[in-house]
């Protein structure tokens, strides 16, 4: 394919990603001398901009180096445009880690800032970090957010997707080409297979739900039947007792009459005793017997909806995990926590708005070689098919092993591998980090790793909102987004970190801010 590497790198074997053709340098170079200064922070910085010279194809990643202050966008051939960028002032800065794109909005406008406009906002986090348009001044600053051209942002906006991962490294980082057996593998049948397979699971999951719902009427109706039986029956049985006590009555009074009147009209009481003891008896029997069945009936209607309610709940399981294999995987190793989870949209509306559900139904230990030893963060891509397989890239932006040691020291469960590998897509990714997943990590997000050895301020100033329901009407909590927040990471900021802060200092010739 185009721009293939063609660079070998020490000590990792692998190749870089840029084009053999042509390599577009883009610098901001706007130095004042210091007397200058004020001027400097007056006028915006020319924007340079680079496409590479041939097709673009949808973009899988973007990297942002707050070194550089520029941003880079990559498809499964290579890197096809970047810009500069201005990412988060000091106190302020823009956390470098690894991020997704979460939700889009080409007319945003901020709630904490002054209502300021963040034109094609492309959100990474939900407490207000985003790739947006803004002016660039030729340097960090912004509140923590990665402002970019104008038209660059406008043209990027409709091509990239939800769940695009975002780089952000603290220093230059690419992906490099990577190969490694503990990759993902797919297998080219199953792969072949999953279309049907999802439209024949997704059929035993409705035949399922219908029988489950069926059988829980059932239960519903024969426990509703039943619950009376029983009080009858006692009745009946209260009944049969105080006619056997009658006939033992009128035994008892035939024996000790003294006459032959007495013992008569004794005979005449037990006659009519005994028959209505025969009565009563026959009917508990018949309603004891019948109340067996149906009490036996009932129980039997439970057990089935209880097994109807497994056998839905298993189908349903399978169908979804049937549906999900025709997404592409993202799978996070965290050595502090030693384990592995995995994402994968659901391309479900979040319930409470904004954003879409990511499924989390994979946790599990893994096994990390040395775990006390430092791993660093390292992020594999399926960027696409290859005759093999896949073909994967890494990049590199935390301090520890290279990747090929990295990967070295994992372990992945192959219950896990059992469940995804057969039938991972492009797109898919592995993530190792010595870090623990971020607080900012919910229901509506892929991975949010940060990375906790570099200036975060822009991060840590934009708490997650509480709920809604404990909400002020005041906008003391806005967070530049509006009113989304982690139901389990809801604990109010420090007074002052929620505090409105001040806007930018204004550029008249911008407008901004």
């Amino acid at each position: 394919m185009a721009n293939r590497l063609t660079t070998a790198q020490p000590n990792v074997g692998v190749r870089h990603w840029i084009s053999p053709v042509v390599v577009l340098a883009t610098v901001i170079a706007v130095a004042a001398p210091a007397a200058g200064a004020a001027a400097k922070q007056a006028r915006p910085a020319r924007v340079v901009e680079a496409t590479a010279p041939r097709e673009a194809g949808e973009p899988i990643m973007a990297i942002v180096s707050i070194k550089s202050q520029q941003v880079t966008f990559y498809d499964a051939d290579g890197w096809i445009t970047r810009a500069p960028v201005s990412t988060g002032v000091s106190g302020r800065e823009t956390p470098a880690g690894v991020f997704a794109v979460l939700e889009k909005n080409k007319d945003h406008r901020s709630n904490m800032y002054d209502d300021a406009a963040m034109p094609h906002m492309q959100r990474i986090t939900w407490n207000g970090v985003a790739l947006h348009g803004g002016p660039l001044p030729g340097y960090a600053a912004s509140h923590g957010c990665v402002r970019m051209p104008y038209g660059f942002a406008d043209r990027l906006f409709d091509k990239t997707r939800i769940g695009m991962r975002v780089i952000i490294s603290p220093n230059d980082a690419a992906p490099v080409e990577f190969s490694h057996p503990a990759l993902l593998m797919p297998k080219a049948e199953a792969i072949a297979a999953a279309p049907s397979r999802v439209e024949t699971l997704a059929r035993e999951a409705a035949e399922a739900a219908a029988v489950a719902d069926a059988a829980k009427k059932l239960a519903a109706t024969s426990a509703r039947e039943t619950k009376p039986l029983s009080g009858a029956l006692r009745k009946l049985q209260s009944a049969k007792a105080r006619a056997d006590a009658e006939l033992a009555s009128a035994d008892k009074a035939i024996a000790n009459a003294k006459t032959d009147e007495a013992k008569t009209r004794a005979e005449e009481l037990r006659q009519k005793a005994a028959a209505r003891a025969a009565e009563l008896g026959a009917q508990f029997e018949t309603a004891k017997a019948d109340t067996a069945s149906k009490l036996d009936a009932a129980a039997a209607a439970k057990d089935a909806a209880k097994a109807a309610e497994t056998k839905k709940v298993d189908t349903a399981r399978a169908a979804s995990d049937a549906k999900l294999a025709l997404e592409p995987v993202s799978i996070y190793i965290s050595r502090a926590t030693q384990k592995l989870y995995v994402r994968r949209n659901t391309h479900k509306p979040a319930p409470d708005g904004g954003g879409e559900v990511f499924d989390s139904s994979i946790e599990v230990p893994v096994t990390i070689r040395d775990p006390g030893k430092p791993i660093g963060t390292h992020v594999f891509t399926a960027m696409a098919r290859s005759d093999t397989g896949l073909r994967w890239s890494a990049v590199t932006i935390d301090e520890g092993d290279d990747a090929k040691a990295a990967l070295d020291r994992i372990t992945i469960p192959q219950e896990v591998l059992d469940r995804i590998a057969a039938t991972a897509l492009p797109r898919s990714s592995i993530v190792i980090s010595d870090e623990p997943l971020s607080s900012e990590t919910n229901y509506r997000t892929e991975f949010v790793v940060v990375l906790n050895n570099q200036p975060q301020g822009g991060f840590i100033t934009r708490k997650p909102t509480p709920p809604a329901d404990l909400m002020a009407s005041s906008d003391d909590f806005d967070d530049g987004f509006g009113s989304f927040f982690q139901r389990w990471n809801a604990e109010p900021a420090p007074v002052q970190a929620r505090r409105r802060v001040p806007p930018y200092q204004r550029q008249p010739q911008i407008g901004w801010w």
